[in-house]
């Protein structure tokens, strides 16, 4: 599926009909019929005046707002700004009628600013990019990390089939995380590997690295050699397997989003040294956000600790727990394809698992690395509120 750059949408269309106003609140209904309200409060502690004005950050802390604050009078301005009088304060406050909307508390328009994944399944189209377009123009950029942000998982054709690329494909947008495999590591089959990654075994659909604190938030993978038969990746979307175990097993869901399991990661030593890498962490199978929606999903059979929970609570959560790793491997969920030499794919590694399966007769070689979506959104944003 080829990525093609999206109009974003605005508020600039949308005028105020009327407004209203008591002490505590004021109303807007806008011409598109919705009516908003905005505590008086709210209005106090999100004056555009004491705001800095190249960041916007606030001047001021919460608890220097006076109290018993009203609203006095309100009137529209001949550039459309709303302008509020408000108690405690020696001057009116001008909002920007696109700001007001943009910020509205009614609950249309607060669904409107949650985000909202794109779920899929086998059906999917693979979101793909190509290198140059998405290196060389700025459009073609933010169309690919809006894909890769709202499906969790994009492809990207066409980069240099050169080591240390996987890392120049990151400072498009962000910043490479380092960790004790350093900046960039290498997939490739090896004598006496450290992890089942570097071997020529199938790897079940997982997580990476669920037991660093924070968990790695996006995995890239390049593929610079691709002579091995077999060694076809794999991916799920997370989302959607939790998603379809909360409809059809809401108790499962539950209880794998309340009880947190350990995870735990040991690099041998040598000799006498103890163990140069010990990682652990401890957190939900499938984590919410404070609204009930899904905020990460962690699935790794190969580096999941004995779990540590009520003797009586064993049983009904192993049952959970197999029923979402059934899901997660279900073939109505996952899609395959095989990469080849300048392919690179990246996933969310909070909501998309990632597999492969095994390879043989031949090399395979892969660089991956990670990084944090702060990078990635904060590009995207950005490059989308230019156009």
């Amino acid at each position: 599926m080829p990525i093609a750059a999206a109009r974003p949408i605005t508020t600039d269309d949308i005028g105020i009909a009327t407004l209203h106003h008591t002490p505590d609140r004021l109303t807007i209904r806008w011409s598109d019929g919705r009516e908003s309200p905005y505590p008086a409060i709210w209005l106090a502690d999100n004056r555009p005046d004491r705001r800095d004005r190249p960041d916007g950050q606030r001047l001021f802390d919460a608890i220097d707002l006076p109290d018993g604050i009203a609203i006095a009078g309100v009137a529209l301005g001949a550039d459309g700004a709303v302008e509020i009088h408000l108690t405690g304060f020696d001057s009116a406050a001008r909002f920007p009628a696109a700001w007001l909307r943009a910020h509205a508390l009614d609950p249309a328009s607060r669904a409107e600013r949650r985000r909202r994944p794109v779920l899929w399944d086998s059906s999917l189209v693979l979101p793909t990019g190509d290198y140059a377009t998405v290196a060389g123009d700025a459009g073609a950029r933010a169309a690919w990390l809006r894909a890769a942000w709202d499906h969790g998982f994009a492809l990207l054709r066409g980069v240099l089939v050169e080591p240390g690329m996987v890392c120049k494909v990151v400072e498009l947008f962000g910043f490479v995380r380092e960790t004790n495999y350093g900046r960039l590591f290498d997939v490739v089959a090896v004598d006496k590997p450290q992890n089942l990654a570097f071997t020529a075994l199938s790897l079940g659909n997982h997580t990476d690295n669920p037991y660093r604190d924070p968990v790695p938030q996006l995995q890239l993978l390049h593929c610079l050699e691709a002579a091995a038969e077999g060694g076809e990746s794999v991916v799920v979307d997370g989302f959607a397997a939790a998603e379809r175990l909360r409809r059809e097993a809401p108790d499962a869901f539950a209880l794998l989003t309340r009880r947190a399991v350990p995870f735990r990661y040991v690099e041998p030593g040598r000799g006498d040294l103890p163990g140069r890498v010990d990682l652990r962490s401890r957190a939900p199978l499938i984590e919410l956000d404070a609204d009930g929606a899904l905020a990460a999903v962690r699935y790794n059979n190969r580096s999941i600790a004995p779990f540590d929970l009520d003797p009586d609570e064993v049983e009904p959560f192993y049952d959970a727990y197999r029923r979402f790793g059934r899901l997660l491997h279900d073939p109505d969920l996952t899609v395959g394809f095989r990469l080849a030499p300048g392919d690179l794919f990246l996933v969310d590694n909070q909501r998309v698992l990632h597999g492969r399966r095994g390879f043989s007769a031949g090399r395979r070689w892969l660089q991956g690395c990670y990084a944090d979506k702060d990078g990635l959104t904060s590009t995207l944003f950005s490059l989308e509120a230019a156009r």
